[in-house]
């Protein structure tokens, strides 16, 4: 979601006088007016960095990628948020700053912590005891820095348990979660060590746990925060182990204190995940995002208070009809920002904090704005501005500083101004449709640039993943629209059950039923829009990862032939090798119903599993996989493949050895979408 600018390069040519004929001079090659692979892997990809003590700053980082190299730069800047003038912001030696506190600023550079006293100007080595160590953390008066660092806590590898065999490649596991998401289990588990930096004691806060902190696989700086009174801190961790851990989705709240050397769970009988925790202003109250069923990691998102004198809570969101991403307390300490889904879009809401009375106290979401973008994050409050990080289908993420009135907006980065000023936009929109059983389904459409309704176009059903992920104004470097519209494609992408933004039944609706309701919610989708007269039925495709990857699979053996084409990117294509082969089982257990082995068989085994269908697959199907995803793991790609070629079916397989259930490289990446479109081209003629 970075960035870089491709530029038009003036070379200096030099002028010959020839005495016979002029030669035409070569001329620059033109920036091209339609999004491409290239050019979408080089913009800059801006993320917020927070916001000055006095409000007149915002910071934020851009990364920019040189697809052909695959090296990336980062730079930091800071924009005044009243006249909008920026300032890059250099550290020496590239240090990378963790914090910035109202009178301290603190980086890090290889092993070594550095502050600064002048916002950031000069830096100072003020410890360097920072071998292996991540996510830095110091406390507000600088006395102490907690990191994290891995331990090795249950020996599993052959070289850790025979120290004859240095070259064993052997691993042994004798309980679950012995792999997760791209990584093998090696017995080692991030801890959180504490370190005062005037004397250098350090000390594991977790010594011989077999937990981590940050939780793995992306967890990071948001899971741990120090209290403003520098007492302690809170950190997140799932106290749980082996088959336990991967059955489970109960993180909890710890908080340490430094004098007592006690480590406290504030979030104790509360069983569902409990994360991104964050103090006030004075530190007399904590706020942190938090679900309530242990098990269900889409469930309804809540932002609990909890007074920290009297240890009393307050669920603020608790009858609020939606789920929210991420939040920040405001300047006052009256008021929490948060971002949410809502009705195919990212806004930005806030809500009064009470008097921390009792749960049923009336309490108020507010909604800030409502354009079609999406709120993607929360810097901070400047100048009686909220400012946030914001994009939509056709422009990545920039800086905004919103009124918090009447949410009107004005930009402050423009880090990608003069790629888009070139290129020409889709029109976007979202459509109103009737469901199978009589719901309203909400289906965005984008269109190609320059759209002519008196032509005829290409049209692809945009299957999301997750499942229980927004389908919003979103701007992905992979499954981009802006970019599948530029070659020449209408993209039909509906908010079928399952997607937050809508309330939350129709959130819950896709669990235990993914082949059910949602499926005929797509193929609502695909059969209303396919009325109108520019729709070219004939050229009909289905593309989508993971569920989405699922979903087209399941719709290539129902689809009574509207589909001329399909592609699958890491699918489920048989639920029951899956339920053997993948990590976190709370999400199997919870969306699929249980283990192929329980009497009775959960319904999903049998009536909504792709393998079953496929004596009815008909229709060419490119299959895309991650060597490295165990999520969905390899063999849903290459049985779904072999399946294909086996029943005599034009089939490609896109195999990625060393990506994951996402593609990360950029030259793959690129690859990845010449092919997308090369089976596009060949499929859909």
């Amino acid at each position: 979601m970075n960035k870089i600018l491709l530029s038009v390069t003036k070379t200096a040519i030099a002028l010959v006088l020839l005495p016979v004929m002029a030669f035409a001079q070569p001329q620059p090659a033109a920036q091209p007016d339609h999004m491409t692979p290239e050019l979408l892997w080089s913009l800059h990809r801006v993320s917020g960095g927070g916001v000055s003590k006095d409000g007149r700053y915002a910071y934020y980082a851009t990364k920019t990628t040189d697809w052909k190299t695959e090296k990336s730069v980062t730079h930091q800047y800071r924009v005044n948020v009243e006249d909008g003038t920026k300032k890059e912001w250099t550290t020496e030696a590239g240090k990378t700053i963790t914090q910035r506190y109202d009178k301290m600023w603190f980086a890090t550079y290889d092993n070594f912590l550095y502050q600064s006293v002048d916002s950031g100007l000069t830096w100072k080595e003020i410890y360097n005891k920072l071998q292996d160590a991540e996510n830095v953390w110091v406390s507000p008066d600088g006395q102490y820095v907690a990191y994290s660092k891995d331990v090795l806590v249950k020996p599993m590898l052959g070289t850790d348990l025979y120290s004859d065999l240095p070259n064993t490649t052997a691993k042994v596991y004798t309980d679950l979660d012995y792999r997760h998401w791209d990584t093998w289990e090696d017995g080692k588990f991030s801890h959180i060590f504490l370190a005062n930096i005037k004397d250098g004691t350090t000390k594991d806060l977790m010594e011989d746990e077999p937990y981590d902190c940050p939780q793995k696989p992306f967890g990071g700086g948001e899971d741990l925060v120090w209290s403003p009174d520098n007492k302690g801190f809170v950190y997140v961790c799932k106290k749980k182990f082996g088959k336990e851990y991967a059955q489970s989705t109960n993180t909890d709240l710890y908080y340490y204190d430094i004098e007592t050397g006690k480590t406290d769970n504030w979030t104790e009988g509360m069983v569902g995940y409990d994360m991104a925790p964050a103090f006030n202003k004075d530190g007399k109250k904590i706020a942190w995002l938090s679900m309530g069923r242990d098990g269900y990691e889409a469930d309804k998102n809540d932002i609990v208070v909890m007074d920290v004198a009297s240890m009393k809570k307050v669920n603020l969101t608790a009858k609020w009809d939606g789920t929210v991403n991420g939040f920040i307390w405001s300047n006052s300490n009256e008021k929490i920002y948060f971002t949410a889904p809502f009705e195919g879009t990212e806004q930005l809401f806030d809500v009064a904090v009470p008097g921390m009375k009792s749960e049923s106290e009336n309490v108020t979401v507010n909604n800030i704005t409502k354009g079609k973008y999406d709120v993607t994050g929360i810097l901070g409050e400047a100048g009686g501005e909220i400012i946030v990080s914001r994009c939509d289908m056709n422009h990545s993420a920039e800086i905004y500083a919103v009124k918090p009135k009447y949410g009107d907006m004005r930009q402050l980065s423009h880090e990608n101004d003069a790629t888009y000023q070139h290129l020409k936009m889709s029109k976007t929109e979202l459509r109103q449709m009737t469901t199978t059983d009589g719901a309203t389904l909400h289906t965005w459409i984008i269109y190609p640039p320059d759209f002519d309704p008196t032509k005829k176009y290409p049209t692809l059903l945009y299957c999301q993943g997750g499942p229980q992920s927004a389908l919003s104004q979103f701007y992905s470097v992979r499954w981009n629209f802006q970019l599948m519209a530029a070659q020449g494609y209408i993209i039909v992408a509906p908010n079928r059950r399952g997607m937050p933004g809508w309330g939350v039944k129709w959130n819950e609706e896709i669990s235990k039923d993914w082949g059910g309701l949602p499926i005929q919610d797509y193929l609502t989708a695909i059969d209303e829009f396919s009325k109108e007269p520019f729709v070219d039925k004939g050229r009909l495709g289905c593309v989508g990862a993971s569920y989405g990857g699922y979903s087209v699979y399941m719709l290539a053996g129902v689809h009574n032939n509207r589909f001329k084409t399909f592609i699958a990117h890491d699918g489920l294509f048989d639920l029951r090798s899956w339920y053997g082969t993948t990590e976190e089982l709370w999400f199997a257990n919870w969306d699929i119903g249980g283990p192929f082995w329980k009497d009775p068989a959960p319904l999903s085994y049998d009536r909504y599993n792709p393998i079953n269908f496929v004596n009815k697959w008909n229709t060419p199907i490119m299959i895309i996989q991650g060597g490295l995803d165990y999520r969905v793991p390899i063999e849903q790609g290459l049985e779904a493949f072999q399946a294909a070629k086996l029943h005599g079916l034009n089939a490609k397989l896109l195999y990625l050895p060393n990506e994951n259930h996402w593609v990360l490289h950029q030259q793959n990446g690129i690859a990845w979408q010449r092919e997308f479109f090369k089976w596009l081209d060949e499929t859909l003629k």
